[in-house]
């Protein structure tokens, strides 16, 4: 692997309890620059493949290598959730402080940050996306849409090197996706987007991959 390299999966199969398989083999990789849509049909594992890469479930078979290193026990994620940024498909499981500032604060303060360090981060994420009116809210007060983009500021605020983002656009109107979009555009250049808006996918993205019969295909 090179320094270039920031994830790498290789040979890796994985079953739900009950036997119904997944992943069979399946090799892929993602280097420094690579924008990239993932699409397949409901079910077959696209958001089961983030969930491997950040360690929320373990491998039946196989092998991650993430920054270089290879990953296998639960701290060996440690590093990983600190540099990836994973957009959980549903917002509730990603928001959960009493108000919008304390939930993009969470990560920053996790990482060390002091409250003044804190403090500017948030200020800033809440700037640059456009959301400095909602920063006082009650979270779970907010409309499905307002939650997906309070979702996306978590994961700036901890200025990861990658993204993986599950619908990013669900819920959101036109105007908001486009800031989503121009800030994706303009801000990151490694990610990886699970979306059925093409017209998204068509507009931040410069490879397709397809999920299917437990394998993953470049097209």
């Amino acid at each position: 692997m090179d320094n270039n390299t920031i994830l790498l999966i290789k040979n890796l199969s994985f079953s739900y309890p009950g036997g119904r398989k997944i992943f069979k083999e399946l090799n892929f990789s993602l280097k420094r620059g690579d924008k990239i849509g993932l699409v397949g049909a409901n079910g077959s594992g696209k958001t089961t493949l983030f969930y491997l890469i950040m360690g929320l479930l373990k491998t039946d078979r196989g092998e991650i290598y993430i920054f270089n290193k290879r990953r296998v026990q639960e701290r060996d994620f440690f590093e990983v959730r600190q540099k990836i940024g994973l957009m959980f498909q549903d917002s509730d499981d990603q928001l959960f402080c009493p108000t919008v500032e304390e939930d993009i604060a969470f990560g920053p303060l996790n990482l060390g940050k002091s409250r003044q360090e804190v403090d500017q981060i948030v200020e800033e994420t809440c700037q640059s996306l456009g959301i400095s009116n909602l920063r006082k809210r009650i979270t779970y007060k907010l409309s499905g849409g307002e939650k997906r983009l309070i979702s996306f500021a978590t994961l700036v605020a901890m200025r990861p090197q990658c993204l993986l983002l599950d619908e990013p656009t669900a819920g959101l109107d036109e105007e908001t996706t486009y800031r989503l979009l121009e800030y994706l555009r303009n801000r990151f250049d490694t990610y990886i987007i699970v979306s059925h808006d093409q017209a998204f996918l068509n507009q931040t993205i410069k490879e397709t991959y397809y999920l299917k019969d437990g394998n993953i295909f470049k097209i």
